[in-house]
């Protein structure tokens, strides 16, 4: 055998030895860093900018205007420190507030008591534009966790910036909200 012929073969089997190893320590690296599907995922499932009725700023009036947060995991999500914003920039930002599995949370504009299911922004005025903004939800590193859009394009038509997924009878996507200008 020649020596390039034992060098060809060494080199071989160093390279398959490397990968066996590397294969190997896969798995160990790969339980350290949650894969992206089993990370906490919340996203705003329901928006209701143009609350029903008169707009007088009165609390009952402010709490018809909401945004749903809903868990879609099997897991508890701390929401402390998380914001909820619009493009104007008013923030609520969530204090000591654990979003159960599965569960959906509705943040009220106006003043009221927080429960499970109702968080209140306490705020004397409307929040949401009737006519064009985003939602945004941050977690509490900064990062953008969903974003929800309605109202005019920079094209000139309305638009959506998701799907229907989440419709149930009371999303954005009603014609009632927007005049029917899908």
């Amino acid at each position: 055998m020649s020596v390039n012929t034992v060098s060809a073969r060494c080199l071989a089997a160093a390279a398959i030895a490397a990968a066996v190893v590397g294969t190997v320590a896969l798995p160990a690296s790969a339980a350290d860093h949650h894969p992206r599907q089993d990370r906490p995922k919340v996203e705003i499932s329901a928006v209701q900018y143009d609350a029903p009725g008169r707009n007088d700023r009165s609390a009952r009036s402010l709490n018809r205007e909401w945004v749903e947060l809903t868990n879609t995991t099997r897991h508890v999500v701390n929401l402390d420190g998380w914001t909820l914003s619009d493009e104007r920039g008013e923030t609520y930002t969530f204090r000591h507030y654990r979003l159960a599995p599965r569960a959906t949370v509705r943040v009220h504009t106006g003043e009221g008591r927080d429960t499970r299911s109702d968080l209140f922004q306490d705020r004397h005025r409307e929040v949401w534009d009737n006519y064009s903004d985003t939602a945004t939800l941050r977690n509490d590193r900064r990062w953008v966790v969903d974003v929800e859009s309605w109202g005019h394009g920079r094209h000139g038509g309305w638009r959506h910036d998701r799907d229907d997924r989440h419709d149930g009878g009371r999303h954005d996507r009603d014609d009632r909200h927007h005049g029917g200008r899908d």
